[in-house]
């Protein structure tokens, strides 16, 4: 399992706006987050549902300071944008991973996403485009719903050129799946099915989302002990990546469990 660590470049993130926008808070929060994440996954746009809209150039400027001194670091990259041109950007910069909310809809970029070698984290959410809002999708439905996009996402990637194993696929969480938590809780229950399905690597980001804090009734600066206890239930339903704003919780916690089940290395 690898571990992505969550750093928001943003305004307005419901856990953490505000705090790491200045390029010296976010690169010391990524130093901090490098020490047991394995990807610094950064994003310089919020896509909760209160969310204000960002333009290219400001999701640029705001990431430029903090690549440069990450790549410097040799620290392995995520970009988490939907915006074609801060993709395009983060391309030209050598990152390691691409991350979308919208699953890479936008086939003018294709031959470029062919060319590079960066690996994709293609989500899947029930508004296809932009950023999260409040719907409500029956449990039922939910994957059904998954398992159609990525039927058809993955075919449009690959006829583009796109190998097969650069694709991680993320079957979304809180509101890109629903506003019912118990929408969350059957794709987590279906993480197993969702790998043999695709026979690709499945990421899984629970991280303080609010099907949790309304199953707690916590806040997001409450949210962390329900986030780990998501995280550890991915983890061991087989997920392949988790993406956290607490890497240090998950990787200690996880040692644990390892341990306590005989797996120590």
């Amino acid at each position: 399992m690898k571990i992505l660590g969550v750093v928001n470049i943003t305004e307005d993130s419901f856990s953490d706006g505000g705090k790491y926008l200045s390029a010296d808070a976010a690169i010391a929060h990524a130093r901090l987050l490098a020490k047991d994440a394995d990807i610094l996954d950064l994003g310089a746009a919020s896509s909760n549902p209160d969310a204000k809209a960002v333009a290219a150039d400001v999701e640029i400027a705001r990431l430029a300071p903090v690549v440069a001194a990450l790549k410097a670091d040799n620290r392995v990259i995520s970009i988490d944008t939907f915006l074609p041109d801060v993709q395009r950007w983060a391309l030209e910069q050598n990152v390691d991973y691409l991350n979308d909310i919208q699953g890479f809809p936008d086939k003018a970029l294709y031959p470029l996403l062919s060319e590079s070698n960066a690996r994709l984290i293609v989500m899947h959410s029930v508004q296809e485009r932009g950023i999260a809002t409040r719907v409500d999708v029956p449990p039922p439905e939910i994957l059904e719903r998954i398992k159609r996009f990525f039927d058809n996402r993955i075919v449009a990637l690959t006829q583009a050129g796109i190998a097969r194993e650069r694709i991680i696929v993320d079957p979304g969480m809180g509101f890109f799946l629903g506003s019912d938590p118990e929408t969350s809780l059957t794709v987590l229950r279906a993480i197993p099915e969702l790998t043999r399905g695709f026979g690709l690597p499945v990421l899984i980001s629970v991280s303080r989302k609010s099907f949790l804090r309304k199953l707690t009734g916590r806040g997001p600066d409450e949210a962390g002990p329900a986030s780990l206890s998501a995280e550890l239930f991915a983890a061991l339903q087989g997920a392949d990546y988790i993406r956290t704003h607490d890497p240090a919780a998950l990787r200690d916690a996880w040692a644990v469990w390892q341990a306590a089940a005989g797996n120590r290395p």
